[in-house]
């Protein structure tokens, strides 16, 4: 039975943490949830039907360090960079949802249903990353195009959600679509948790841009997925846009495999992938769409692809559509399910 400290429990991720783990398959002892002071009073049993064993509300500022088996950090880069290493050194096995340790040598950066093996043994370091929302869909996409046939390079442009930029920017996406709805020529709001007005808009640029124009967030979809997929020299470039969508992330995907394909025979090696949804162009709903693919909690665990095109004068060149919840599939599920992993592997718990 697992001793399970969770930082950041009233934030977005934190919260679908907490749910998954009431709904789970990990050995639960106790949850202790950590928060800021702010928070202090906050009943989260209550407020999310929560029959897990969970602690009082606990201030950062206050908590004890000691004697947990698990910290699952989904606090930002900060605070993981200040715990996380503190917290491996006090015998916790610490996954981290945040880029704080992600390109590490001695951090594995794992999707359990992409590079299991990655957690065959107990990391050295003790410390587990958990990789970006948008990198965990693309991946879980790419590795049975990489069985079928090799990736040889992957375009990839992003239309991410804004409950990417927490329950704050969820607010802040609501409070501006009202108010533009109920006075058209209101001013624009002042750059918020998007660096610009996201409602009724687009920001196509996500993070701080680097001395070549590349943002923060295509730094991350360029760098993770060869690290996962264990393809160190995979050519992979992106455009990340924000968008005036609540929840899910979505991708258009171009794939330039190492063998001639058939638009068939990609399908067939999705349809055959645990956690792929599949829509063929005959399927009564012939694509996936944000709006729906979180509408149902089995919807939520799965990443929908969709619009399976084969360039017809390059049977190497691939395109996908591919939508998936970025809370749970990009964040809070995957990091549950490294949990879950390491009990299976049989050294923790």
């Amino acid at each position: 039975m697992l001793r399970i400290v969770l930082i950041g429990a009233t934030g977005a991720v934190g919260r679908e943490c907490l749910a998954l783990l009431d709904a789970g398959a990990v050995p639960l002892a106790e949850v202790v949830p950590v928060a800021s002071a702010r928070s202090t009073g906050t009943d989260l049993a209550a407020e999310l039907d929560l029959s897990l064993p969970l602690a009082p509300l606990t201030p950062l500022e206050e908590w004890d360090r000691t004697g947990a088996d698990v910290a699952l950090l989904c606090a930002g880069a900060e605070i993981s960079r200040r715990e996380g290493e503190r917290l491996a050194a006090a015998g916790a096995l610490v996954v981290d949802n945040s880029s704080a340790f992600r390109m590490r040598p001695d951090v594995p950066l794992v999707v359990p249903q992409v590079n299991p093996g990655a957690l065959a043994e107990r990391p050295g370091s003790g410390l587990v990353a958990n990789p970006n929302c948008s990198t965990i869909q693309l991946v879980r996409a790419l590795q049975p195009l990489h069985e079928l046939a090799g990736l040889d390079d992957v375009v990839v442009a992003t239309y991410q959600a804004a409950s990417g930029g927490g329950l704050r920017g969820l607010a802040e996406l609501g409070e501006a679509s009202a108010r533009l709805l109920s006075d058209a020529g209101a001013p624009a709001e002042p750059p918020g948790r998007f660096g610009q007005p996201l409602a009724f808009n687009l920001v196509p640029e996500i993070g701080l841009p680097d001395e070549t124009g590349f943002a923060h967030e295509e730094r991350k979809l360029a760098r993770e997925p060869r690290k996962i997929l264990g393809l160190p020299e995979l050519r992979i470039t992106a455009t990340a846009v924000r968008v005036p969508v609540f929840h899910c992330h979505s991708e258009a995907v171009r794939i330039r495999v190492r063998r001639p394909v058939t638009a068939a025979q990609v399908e067939d090696a999705l349809a055959a992938t645990p956690g792929i949804r599949l829509y063929r162009r005959t399927d009564a709903v012939p694509y996936p769409m944000p709006r729906f693919a979180a509408a149902r909690t089995e919807d939520r665990a799965l990443v929908h692809v969709g619009r399976v095109r084969v360039e017809p004068d390059d049977p190497r060149s691939v395109w996908l559509w591919v939508v998936a919840d970025n809370l749970w599939v990009g964040a809070a599920s995957n990091a549950v399910e490294i949990v879950e992993l390491a009990v299976k592997h049989g050294w923790l718990g």
